[in-house]
């Protein structure tokens, strides 16, 4: 399903990160990085919420409001029950809608937020997302205590939150269109390769959102997937080219952006909710506003599994939403 919209405006994004992304490439894109995981907090959970507020705090200063402006705060996290996204939003007095995606939940709030300005039912909404990597891989895998071995394939849960708002003030960024996708099973069941779990979700939505709008792939300056990593950014090139004929030549992953792999000890690159969105709400856009690209097709992308089911060797289905950004 695919959403046209005429009048939504990304007017303002904020981040926050981890040690890991404040020491790599895209440094300077973000507004602001804690030295350590805690973020002055007791917990790893406590930071993640944390980061939330942090963020929130910082696009507001940026737009002159205050929390109160808020009509709608939408939001979204890997931890049990979105609490990281549920304690920050216990500080909002606007409206909250929590929404799960896995590692596609920026994309998702976006559109949920889209919808709403689109729809004339909100007038300003703040769409966040988080991540934190002691906190997932304790939930997910193993204690980072444990120190278990891991695989080339595995990627590195990004640290850290960022922060977006949507509203009908005219901006130089527009939201022009999105898609959601359809849960994909690709039979895989190695909670190690994400990657080859998330990259066929990622090549439906592409096919769906480019079939939709009627257009081809060379129409955006750049596709991004939101964290397939060097391998999974290989399996989805060819994919694209074998299922659907499609080329991928204008695209590039921000698993791989985030970090950098050759000095950093990081696997198969970044994942997590917060990857997509940390790359493209500091680097990308800034790239868009000085004129270097003028259409991007954020593809964010997110593995729908559990502890618990993983455990029981089932196969692990994806998900990717799509959303169409265009440069004024």
């Amino acid at each position: 399903m695919t959403f046209k919209y005429n009048n939504v405006y990304l007017n303002e994004t904020a981040t926050v990160t981890g040690p890991y992304e404040g020491k790599g490439p895209l440094s300077k894109y973000f507004d602001h990085s804690y030295e350590d995981f805690y973020f002055e907090c007791k917990t790893w959970e406590q930071a993640e919420s944390k980061s939330i507020s942090d963020a929130t705090d910082i696009l507001l200063n940026k737009v002159g409001m205050t929390r109160f402006d808020i009509d709608v705060f939408v939001s979204g996290d890997l931890l049990n029950q979105m609490t990281a996204s549920n304690y920050a939003g216990a500080d909002m007095p606007a409206a909250y809608i929590g929404v799960y995606a896995a590692c596609a939940t920026s994309t998702l709030g976006l559109t949920v937020g889209a919808n709403l300005v689109e729809s004339k039912q909100a007038s300003r909404v703040l769409c966040a997302t988080s991540s934190h990597n002691n906190g997932a891989e304790k939930q997910f895998r193993y204690p980072v205590e444990y120190g278990g071995p891991k695989p080339k394939t595995t990627t590195f849960t990004s640290t850290g939150s960022a922060v977006a708002l949507l509203s009908n003030k005219k901006s130089d960024i527009k939201v022009e269109s999105a898609t959601l996708g359809t849960v994909i099973d690709s039979t895989v069941n190695d909670v190690f390769n994400m990657g080859a779990v998330m990259a066929p979700a990622a090549a439906h939505t592409i096919h769906k959102h480019l079939t939709d709008t009627g257009r081809s792939a060379e129409y955006y300056d750049l596709i991004l997937t939101g964290d397939l990593g060097i391998y999974g950014k290989e399996i989805l090139k060819e994919y694209m080219q074998v299922e659907y004929g499609i080329t991928l030549r204008n695209y590039d992953d921000t698993g791989i952006m985030l970090y950098n792999l050759k000095k950093q000890p990081v696997y198969a690159g970044a994942s997590g909710p917060a990857t997509a969105p940390l790359v493209t709400y500091g680097y990308i856009l800034d790239q868009m506003k000085k004129g270097k690209l003028r259409r991007v097709l954020l593809v964010a992308t997110g593995a729908l599994m559990s502890q618990s089911l993983t455990n029981q060797k089932l196969t692990v289905p994806a998900i990717a939403h799509a959303v169409s950004l265009e440069a004024i």
